[in-house]
């Protein structure tokens, strides 16, 4: 919308005279938004988006296009992209009622282009559609990706964002090794849990993070360490001899935030911080 202001001038012979000043205002008949319905993203997530588009005019606008640019920005002299169209993810709504999407050309590269689209007088269209989080996504505290849509018709070309923060949670795994594999009565068997966190935050102790197992065979004398740690019965972990289940108490166990690296090719790598849980007993 812009507001303009206008004045005439008369001249004659002898004289000249100034007419008031009018003021309007030009309002595009398309106005456009854009959205994003995930609220935070790590790499390999799906990120959704929906553009709408609404038509304050009163005759239909047809043959509009969007073209989204997947949040590309500058990287040693290119472009990379921290979203990728997730392809027959489109879903087209014309005054709320679904629409087929046959009738749209849509092509999936960066940007994503959709054309065909098609705005009844004084009505309203939108589209929703799904991206994928790439290896360019950046990740961390404080990092963002702003994507634009660019729509073009009615006779304009207008422009909307959205901006989506990174993750900024601990996010965990757990993997089990067993030591010896063959083992027989009256040995000490090994329990290795190795606990890694790909977020951008640490496992803190108001996570309250659990680890809890039944071992079978049942194990006695058992020894627990966090680390290098040595942990106290009752105090750090629980255990029955009767039935062989185990747990930590929560908030005992913390992992570190991973930290993140980006490539030569801008690609961003990812080194999970680690904490590793040995338990020990005879069989």
């Amino acid at each position: 919308m812009a507001v303009f202001h206008n004045q005439a001038t008369l001249t004659y012979s002898g004289g000249t005279a100034s007419s008031n000043i009018t003021t309007g205002e030009l309002v595009d008949a398309l106005t456009v938004s854009k959205s994003a319905a995930t609220p935070a993203y790590m790499s390999g997530d799906t990120v959704t988006y929906a553009v709408g588009l609404v038509n304050g005019g009163d005759v239909p606008l047809t043959d509009v296009s969007v073209s989204d640019d997947l949040g590309g920005y500058a990287f040693d002299g290119g472009t990379v992209y921290p979203l990728e169209y997730t392809p027959d993810s489109l879903l087209y709504f014309v005054n709320g009622v679904p629409q087929a999407t046959t009738g749209l050309t849509v092509t999936p590269g960066a940007p994503l282009t959709i054309e065909g689209i098609s705005i009844p007088a004084g009505g309203n269209a939108l589209l929703v559609y799904e991206t994928t989080a790439t290896a360019f996504a950046p990740p961390g505290d404080g990092a963002s990706i702003t994507n634009t849509a660019t729509v073009t018709g009615g006779g304009t070309e207008q422009t909307a964002t959205a901006t989506v923060p990174a993750a900024s949670a601990p996010e965990l795994s757990i993997e089990k090794e067993l030591s010896p594999q063959t083992v027989s009565g009256s040995e000490q068997l090994t329990y290795t849990f190795t606990i890694r966190n790909t977020g951008a935050a640490p496992a803190a102790a108001g996570d309250n993070v659990v680890l809890s197992d039944t071992f079978d065979p049942i194990l006695s004398g058992l020894t627990v360490n966090i680390g290098d740690t040595p942990k106290v019965l009752t105090t750090d972990y629980t255990y029955d001899e009767t039935t062989g289940a185990f747990a930590t108490v929560a908030g005992v166990i913390t992992v570190p935030a991973a930290t993140f690296a980006q490539s030569e090719t801008g690609e961003w790598t990812v080194t999970p911080g680690e904490t590793v849980v040995t338990v020990s007993g005879v069989v």
